[in-house]
């Protein structure tokens, strides 16, 4: 099967697997499409927790993101941990040189156990600069409240944060729910034009690592693939929450959930 599109992945390495570049790689192939990658970061983590951050130099980043691309043109890219004001500044350097239209930022900043992963001079170049150069931002409510210096306990709470983001520049908006409480998850997509709330049962699992990495992604190969971003929402959250429905139960923690929901092998390979 020929890929049906080609996805640069500009993120942070897991070495758990459950998400970061593992999840996003694992996520595009199982769509169909081809994963390139320009990793910002080596964690050392698994289901319990972080513990420790190595730093890829900001040039080796942009040298991964240009070279990469003048040889195989993304036709979207996903760009996940970016933990300092000079990777940050680098990356929107980079994507200013590529010329890639369709761009999805899953603002990582806080990891599933608790620990936070980008500092507050990164988060202001995030809010100022990078915010107007994506198509889309993904963030979850913690991370919505760090980017917005408000508190959210509801949807309509997560609906006028998501308007501080649009005003902010950004131009659409999806804030994922699952950190409300509630028999409900409500994920809302917003832009200045529409507003959707996508609305499905909460399962009740710990195994949620790398559910954010693993939405953003998806949602960029479906909108390489040249659905409509609202449609690409739907479509990823669906396929996040059948990973998680399915999820392999490994680790001690926060487990991870299962990318490979979508493959069926082939009786050849088995």
């Amino acid at each position: 099967m020929k890929p049906n599109s080609k996805i640069l992945i500009i993120a942070g390495s897991d070495s758990s697997g459950g998400a970061g570049i593992q999840a996003d790689i694992k996520t595009v192939t199982s769509l169909g499409s081809y994963a390139m990658t320009a990793i910002t970061a080596v964690t050392t983590q698994n289901t319990t927790g972080v513990l420790s951050i190595l730093s890829i130099p900001s040039k080796e980043i942009s040298k991964q993101i240009e070279f990469t691309s003048k040889d195989i043109k993304p036709d979207a890219i996903k760009i996940g941990m970016l933990h300092s004001v000079g990777v940050i500044n680098s990356v929107i350097k980079s994507l200013t040189k590529i010329k890639i239209k369709k761009i999805v930022l899953d603002p990582v900043m806080v990891a599933k156990g608790g620990a936070k992963l980008i500092d507050n001079k990164s988060i202001n170049i995030l809010k100022n600069k990078l915010l107007k150069k994506v198509s889309l931002i993904t963030p979850n409510i913690p991370e919505t409240e760090m980017l917005t210096d408000t508190k959210i306990n509801s949807k309509e709470d997560m609906i006028c944060a998501a308007n501080i983001l649009l005003n902010l520049g950004a131009k659409n908006v999806l804030i994922k729910g699952g950190h409300l409480k509630g028999a409900t998850m409500f994920d809302i997509f917003l832009n200045k034009k529409e507003i959707s709330i996508f609305k499905n049962k909460k399962i009740n699992t710990k195994n949620t690592h790398g559910t954010g990495c693993t939405l953003s992604s998806a949602i960029a190969t479906y909108y390489s693939c040249g659905k409509t971003l609202k449609k690409s929402c739907e479509m990823a959250i669906k396929y996040v929450n059948y990973a998680i429905g399915t999820r392999p139960g490994y680790g001690k923690g926060h487990g991870p959930i299962n990318h490979l929901n979508t493959i069926n092998i082939k009786k050849k390979f088995r």
